[in-house]
């Protein structure tokens, strides 16, 4: 079984031979080699309360054909896509699509979703569809976020979606979309620490969830949605030069939202007497991992189950926090795209780690695709035997 491949965000797409081998459960990778290997884990959390959003892909039975599935997520600030095929116990990716849309662009001033940031998304939704059309999907689940969420005018905005692209994207809860995002991501735990703090900085939120491993098997305790991301921290406190005291301040923005959740579960506790891991995904904690690999572009076979490095990566953020936008989009692993955004992220993850200073955090590229995916894989088989 392989590593996970490069997907189109700052790397070469996928094609037919870059098709990569994803299993249920991987064991702890150390932190040289990333050699994953199958473990007989299977589905771990609890499935919850799921609508498959019927699309014209989504019926089996009504091609009889070998299942090809798609999982598509729209974010704040992406709008990404997999394609995949199941097989064993996972799923063999066959195509990929990542594409920064600011869709939740103003809507921390407005709760109204922009005009040029729905025609952006839908122009993305566009080309997943034609992706989908020419994978042969048969079988989707799209999901929206907190832009999706928070946005008055969200409805009309998915029907313009169905009408331009025959797509229905189902708006998921805060806890759907933790779940699904640990599902991807469970197969980097180390099943011999017996917690763990799993979080996704997102552009309109960041998920959080406190985990227990009971024999291996993670164990949903508590989470919680800060509405905080970096498209809305950006839009308050700037994105060009980011002076340190706007930093801090968004810095203790974040960490009030975790005091109650901090309090509740004891996890400081637990940092403090070496029991608990922490993963994280994003762009954030990816573009930091890159940077510290020293990377001349983004390589997803690399950063995925990497690990950073605490202080190192407080070296990163206050050189990043220390140039404009245009010294950061110069930065390998940054760009234009994100340029602005980074910093934001650097700030929540700072906050963090200021609340839990774990000494080292697992990396994961992958997410709620991924969540939906294993789902969707298992589906496809329990309906072919």
């Amino acid at each position: 079984m392989m590593t996970w491949g490069a997907d189109a965000r700052g790397a070469a797409p996928w094609t037919e031979d870059q098709s990569v081998e994803v299993g249920l459960a991987q064991r702890p990778a150390d932190k040289q080699g990333l050699e994953p290997a199958e473990t007989p884990a299977g589905s771990l959390l609890p499935p919850g309360d799921t609508r498959y959003a019927m699309s014209p892909f989504t019926c089996l039975e009504e091609y009889g054909r070998a299942p090809v599935l798609a999982a598509l997520d729209l974010g704040t600030n992406n709008c990404r896509l997999l394609i995949a095929r199941p097989c064993r116990e996972g799923f063999r990716v066959v195509d990929a699509f990542s594409r920064i849309v600011r869709l939740g662009e103003g809507l921390s001033r407005s709760d109204t979703l922009r005009d040029d940031a729905m025609s952006r998304t839908v122009q993305a939704l566009k080309v997943c569809r034609s992706k989908m059309e020419r994978r042969g999907v048969n079988l989707v689940r799209a999901v929206g976020t907190e832009a999706c969420r928070r946005a008055d005018n969200c409805d009309a905005f998915l029907d313009r979606v169905q009408t331009e692209t025959g797509l229905q994207i189902e708006i998921i809860s805060p806890k759907e979309e933790a779940r699904l995002a640990m599902t991807g991501c469970s197969p980097l735990l180390d099943p011999t620490i017996p917690n763990a703090l799993v979080f996704d900085i997102g552009g309109g939120s960041t998920e959080m969830i406190w985990i227990e491993l009971i024999r291996g098997r993670p164990v949903v305790l508590d989470q919680i949605s800060v509405p905080l991301g970096v498209v809305n921290l950006t839009e308050t406190y700037g994105g060009d030069r980011v002076c340190p005291h706007d930093y801090r301040r968004m810095m203790d923005k974040v960490a009030a939202g975790l005091t109650d959740f901090d309090r509740r579960n004891g996890i400081a506790a637990a940092v403090k007497t070496g029991r608990v891991q922490m993963l994280g995904a994003s762009g954030t904690v990816t573009t930091l991992a890159g940077i510290q690999m020293g990377l001349s572009r983004y390589d997803r076979s690399r950063v995925d189950g990497a690990w950073l490095d605490r202080d190192q990566a407080r070296s990163i953020s206050e050189t990043l926090l220390g140039l404009d936008y245009m010294g950061r989009a110069g930065q390998p692993c940054v760009g234009r795209d994100r340029a602005d955004l980074v910093v934001a992220g650097c700030a929540i993850l700072d906050a963090i780690w200021r609340q839990w200073p774990v000494p080292q955090l697992r990396i994961a590229d992958r997410g709620v695709r991924e969540g939906i995916l294993f789902e969707l894989a298992a589906q496809a088989r329990r309906r072919r035997r």
